[in-house]
């Protein structure tokens, strides 16, 4: 068969793998619940997040600089907890046994299959009982007010991390923002995956010394004799 209708079949196959996943429960009803459409994640945490916020009003935060204050906070608090969460929990990867297979359930499954729409966010049956730890953390440490304002900003953050996380990996951007933080994410996927944790903050990655190297000193770096290939 000539080379190029071979490589164009070796392209469509892997395209296809990186964007079919299979199955992680025998059971259909268990393994849909691992499955879900992006509209979710917006339609169940945007009243989420309008609740907060009156509830932040209702309960004493009637000044509105302090209301502003208190979510930004809370913005805050979630850019570093996607950055922490994804680089010690979701690389934390055990070589075998039950580490290993919570491992690719929680985040493997989307490094080996990166392209597969509906698992591109975090189910509901994840991120409702993680948010709910979070809500009482800050209810038990800060007047209602404040923890709710800070809860708005909590979610409000984790609402665009999701929905930046499924654009970069299904839109092309076309603003420069959008360009930089979609080639920051693909870096971590398919250059090097112990750098680039942060998807819609990526500036933690600088701050923590995590950031990918710059395409001129990648430029500048000598760069290894490649092994040879060999043809099956």
């Amino acid at each position: 068969m000539p080379e190029p209708e071979r490589t164009s079949v070796t392209y469509a196959t892997r395209a296809e793998e990186l964007r079919a996943s299979p199955p992680m429960f025998r059971s259909p009803l268990l393994d849909k619940v691992t499955r879900v459409h992006p509209a979710v994640v917006p339609t169940l945490f945007v009243p989420i997040i309008g609740a907060f916020l009156y509830f932040a009003v209702d309960r004493g935060l009637g000044s509105p600089l302090g209301l502003v204050l208190w979510v930004a906070i809370g913005y805050v608090a979630w850019t570093l907890t996607e950055y922490w969460l994804h680089r010690i929990v979701f690389h934390f990867e055990p070589e075998k046994g039950i580490g290993a297979r919570l491992h690719w359930m929680i985040h493997g499954v989307h490094h080996d299959h990166p392209n597969d729409p509906m698992r591109l966010v975090m189910p509901p049956s994840a991120s409702l009982p993680l948010g709910a730890l979070f809500v009482g953390l800050y209810h038990l440490l800060l007047p209602a007010g404040q923890a709710n304002a800070l809860c708005a900003g909590f979610f409000a953050g984790y609402l665009a991390y999701d929905m930046t996380h499924y654009l970069l990996h299904h839109r092309v951007p076309r603003s420069r923002l959008g360009r930089r933080l979609r080639e920051h994410h693909m870096r971590h996927h398919f250059q090097d995956d112990t750098v680039a944790f942060g998807i819609s903050a990526p500036w933690w990655d600088t701050v923590f010394g995590t950031a990918p190297a710059s395409r001129r000193a990648q430029a500048s770096s000598p760069v290894s004799e490649p092994a040879p290939q060999t043809r099956s």
